[in-house]
């Protein structure tokens, strides 16, 4: 028997997160783990008149991409990705990990060098999604082993995800329109603000967001969401942070995260776990070492 929650977030994500016009071109990616979400959605997009087209990954390939792979196939951006994000209408993308550390042994240069690769089309994808020509949305799909991660059952898990995104409720949609409402009052609050300042047992931070405009982020590019996020200005955090939750970025876990900023740039970083990977990380490129976002969960 059909999941209904699956059936209800599939709904969600073509009809309110990605908004499925007729004659949509849309991508649906995900992993074979995803499988009830990727035909649900697929039909969805299917019953709002769009052409779907499934893009269906394997467990395993990324790691043997990063494994094998040239340094000329490494900077080889395929003329597919190219075709997406030049002239789709719409990308939904399902997250679905079958082990969550699979890159962890990948020489971190290596995805540096494909992510320098990859500027261009990412280039193009932000700025259809800014100007609205490309509609985008990501989301997860409950795996074991995203369950693992959580110290939860599969079962547990499953709950915690489908009710973060109302799934669990008759009309998700309407519950997500009470948290736009909500935020946007947030919003309309900050507009004129010019300084914050975050202060407590794991952060004692100054951040100016004076002429910053926040973002209502209410499902329709993250879903789950519930935020409200901005760009701070560049050459002004102060202060000092610790990360109680680990970082998982590129296969790998880096836990109990401090950083100090001067002048908006990170000066000092430590962690407990992966540290010469978080620095790797940091001097990745020139801007790496600014705050980039500050955001507010609701």
């Amino acid at each position: 028997m059909a999941d209904p929650r699956v059936e209800r977030l599939a709904s969600v994500l073509a009809h309110y997160s990605t908004h499925v016009r007729p004659g949509d071109l849309v991508l649906v990616r995900g992993m074979p783990e995803a499988a009830p979400l990727l035909l649900a959605v697929h039909e969805e997009v299917l019953r709002a008149g769009g052409h779907p087209h499934l893009m269906i990954g394997l467990p395993g390939a990324e790691e043997a991409f990063y494994r094998l792979a040239s340094d000329e196939q490494l900077e080889f951006v395929s003329p597919l990705q190219e075709l997406i994000v030049e002239q789709f209408d719409a990308t939904i993308n399902i997250r679905s990990d079958s082990n969550t550390r699979e890159l962890s042994g990948v020489d971190p240069a290596r995805q540096r060098r494909r992510s320098k690769a990859m500027t261009p089309i990412m280039k193009t994808y932000l700025e259809r999604g800014a100007s609205g020509e490309l509609k985008w949305v990501g989301t997860q799909y409950p795996t074991p082993a995203y369950a693992q991660e959580a110290d939860m059952s599969l079962r547990e898990y499953e709950d915690f995800v489908y009710g973060a995104c109302f799934c669990d409720q008759e009309d998700p949609v309407a519950r997500w329109q009470e948290i736009h409402d909500m935020q946007q009052r947030l919003v309309d609050w900050l507009k004129g603000k010019r300084e914050v300042r975050v202060k407590g047992p794991n952060a004692d931070l100054t951040i100016s967001i004076e002429g910053r405009v926040f973002i209502n982020s209410d499902g329709h590019h993250n879903m789950p969401s519930g935020e409200i996020f901005t760009g701070p200005v560049e050459d002004s955090t102060e202060g000092w942070v610790r990360f109680t939750y680990p970082a998982i970025t590129g296969g790998r876990e880096v836990g109990g995260i401090e950083l100090w900023f001067e002048k908006g740039r990170v000066v000092k970083a430590t962690a407990k776990k992966n540290e010469e990977y978080l620095h790797e990380m940091l001097d990745a490129d020139p801007g790496a070492r600014y705050l980039g976002e500050f955001a507010i969960g609701t």
